[in-house]
């Protein structure tokens, strides 16, 4: 298809940067292109999210959740994701990633074309996905979407994990919906994911006991028309044993998908790192002959591998795959680092309800050799010497049951004790303690939480119990979130294990509009995992009305302005008609809409301006009189001895001075 013609963003420089050059694939989020990083040269894959989903906050939250969980990883089967951002030079906001670029295919692709994988591809292929997987784990991330199409092949055979774009912290994992909507791939969904909307490491490694179930059978577990019969299956329904499905497969790898895949959580193994040491240790106990045997249907017609078949997948240490030219050979027998390991401890426990069977483990096991028709032409020997070792455990089994290793007693009750406590406890019983500590909100620090065997449970003489011994409430230091945007805030808080409590908001004269002003609980205060942190967010400056001041003395204009929350400036000029110290006009008017700490500018009447009073001693006083009044003065008249002369004898105020225009000027006349 010529993705140039069709796809628009094909041919764009994407936010002045990457040079988008084809598109490699389209999802129901994003789409992902082939680009060019113009400011590094190098090839990246460029996932951009649809437009209809850049105005959805929460899909723009997950699509840079995806960027945020993949740069905390430092691990070589994770993609990485290089950078982040949005471009909006079109008027649309293009959301994007910049993601390493894996030159190869996923292993849907894979399964496609081969269909089952023998025991050993399937393992190797599984390895660097827990090791992907481990390293989330450790960093308190989820994956939550792990299924063949997030699982990357390069050409080279390395193997990558891809699409963190569900991934969640694992303590914020407790949501498994978005209003209403299941998030996941629904054949790999846990049966806790689909029930209660939990989910956390045990969920992932869920999905990959499925995914391994695949590359063994070629199939899924479970069908259905629609996605909610396969989800229902999930939740009460075991997972089929691969042997199931196809005759022939070794009851170790029965036992490996049946422990990865308990419908009970408890069951399962803790997280990728635990399953992963088992997976090693199957592959290095189990003989070449059961890990290299094809599946039954690629051996059909004397053994001529189908079409789908003809390339041979090639498989190295430390789960490496690559796709070498068609042959007929079979992979390496043996190489393995992991063959040179010891094998797992133990799994006693870990039964499968309704199954019959319980997962073992490796530790003193002998693994089963792989084919029916092996098992059946070794029953006769089985047979013989089943007889010969009961006529020995005849005679053994008084012994074993008193005073031998097939004794038992009963666990005592240690919840509440110390540590040190219960390891007296059981030694007085002659068992040892086996602790390992864990968070705990109702158990004091340093005391028992449970035991394993439970209280009243039986022990092996001599054996050991697992002590859970508290560490005290998982508590996390509170960031510093103000100045933040609220968005910003509540992302941080959720980083960190905690949650945005009560939130108020303040008009605010220093913090803009949507920003934190303070929070309730300090930084670096701790608090329990999980718990609120209240915040109070701004909502910009306090909007007030100008009060009118025009008319009011100087110092009443002040008071006002300072009851509105403005500031006031003053400048003066004469004024002939407002009396002195009073506001003869202010900007802005009375009544504007100001924000609270803004100016407000008023002129002040100095009163009428000065003018000099022209001397008119001696003169007439009809000439004075006129003087005076041009100059702007009113007169007033005192005759002395009648004023017979009408000479002005004197004045007051004299010649000379300044007076404000529209004074009283006094004319003494004799």
């Amino acid at each position: 298809m010529d993705t140039a013609v069709t796809d628009p963003l094909v041919g764009r420089l994407v936010d002045g940067r990457y040079a988008v050059e084809s598109r490699i694939a389209r999802g129901g989020m994003a789409t992902v292109y082939l680009a060019t990083d113009t400011r590094l040269d190098r090839e990246v894959a460029l996932k951009v999210m649809h437009p209809h989903l850049a105005d959805d906050a929460e899909f723009v939250a997950r699509f840079h959740r995806e960027a945020k969980s993949a740069a905390r990883l430092s691990n070589p089967h994770v993609v990485a994701v290089y950078d982040q951002g949005a471009d909006r030079s079109t008027g649309v906001e293009t959301v994007y990633l910049a993601m390493e670029h894996v030159q190869g295919r996923t292993l849907r692709d894979l399964l496609d074309e081969r269909g089952p994988l023998t025991p050993r591809e399937a393992l190797d292929v599984l390895d660097p996905v827990l090791d992907a997987l481990a390293a989330a784990h450790r960093a308190g991330l989820v994956h939550r979407d792990v299924k063949p199409e997030n699982v990357l092949i390069a050409e080279d055979g390395r193997v990558t994990v891809a699409d963190f774009g569900l991934a969640r912290a694992a303590s914020s994992s407790s949501s498994g919906t978005t209003t209403g909507m299941l998030i996941g791939t629904v054949a790999y969904l846990s049966p806790e994911l689909v029930s209660r909307g939990v989910a956390d490491a045990r969920s992932d490694v869920y999905a990959a006991g499925i995914l391994l179930f695949e590359l063994l059978t070629g199939t899924q577990p479970f069908s259905g028309e629609v996605p909610i019969q396969v989800a229902f299956q999930h939740v009460n329904d075991d997972v089929p044993l691969p042997s199931e499905r196809l005759a022939g497969l070794s009851d170790v790898l029965d036992d490996l998908v049946a422990w990865a895949t308990a419908r009970d959580p408890d069951d399962r193994p803790a997280d990728a790192r635990d399953l992963l040491a088992e997976l090693r240790a199957v592959r290095a106990g189990l003989p070449a002959s059961d890990l290299d045997a094809e599946p039954p249907h690629a051996q059909a017609g004397g053994g001529t591998a189908s079409p789908a078949r003809g390339r041979t997948l090639a498989l190295r240490r430390r789960g490496a795959l690559a796709l070498p030219p068609d042959t007929d050979e079979t992979s390496e027998d043996g190489g393995d680092v992991a063959a040179q390991r010891p094998v797992a401890r133990g799994r006693s426990g870990r039964g499968r309800s309704g199954r019959g069977r319980t997962w073992r483990g490796r530790t003193g096991s002998t693994v089963p050799t792989g084919w029916d028709q092996r098992r059946r032409s070794r029953r006769g020997l089985v047979a013989l010497l089943l007889v010969l070792t009961l006529a020995l455990a005849g005679g053994v089994a008084g012994w074993w049951l008193t005073a031998g290793p097939g004794a038992y007693t009963a666990t005592p009750d240690l919840a509440g004790r110390t540590a040190d406590d219960a390891e007296q406890v059981l030694a007085t019983r002659g068992l040892a303690m086996r602790a390992d500590e864990r968070f705990d909100d109702s158990v004091a620090e340093g005391r028992v939480i449970s035991s394993d065997p439970g209280a009243g449970q039986d022990v092996r003489d001599g054996g050991t119990v697992q002590v859970a011994v508290s560490r005290g409430p998982e508590m996390r230091a509170v960031p510093d979130v103000a100045g933040s945007s609220r968005e910003d805030a509540v992302a941080t808080l959720e980083d960190v294990g905690l949650v945005a409590g009560d939130v108020s908001e303040v008009f605010s004269q220093d913090v803009a509009d949507g920003s934190v002003v303070e929070q309730a609980t300090a930084p670096g205060q701790e608090l329990r995992a999980g718990e609120p942190v209240d915040l109070v967010v701004s909502k910009g400056r306090e909007p007030v009305d100008a009060p009118d001041l025009v008319g009011l003395a100087r110092g009443e204009a002040e008071t006002a302005a300072q009851d509105a929350g403005l500031r006031l400036e003053a400048s003066e000029e004469f004024s002939d008609d407002v009396p002195e110290g009073d506001v003869v006009s202010q900007q802005p008017d009375g009544g504007q809409s100001l924000f609270r700490g803004d100016t407000v500018t008023v002129t002040v009447s100095l009163g009428p301006p000065l003018v000099e009073v022209p001397t008119l001693r001696g003169q007439q006083v009809g000439p004075a009189r006129d003087a005076l009044e041009q100059a702007g003065f009113a007169v007033e008249v005192e005759r002395v001895l009648g004023g017979i002369f009408g000479t002005v004898r004197d004045q007051s105020p004299a010649g000379g001075s300044q007076q404000p225009r529209g004074s009283t000027v006094t004319l003494t006349v004799v």
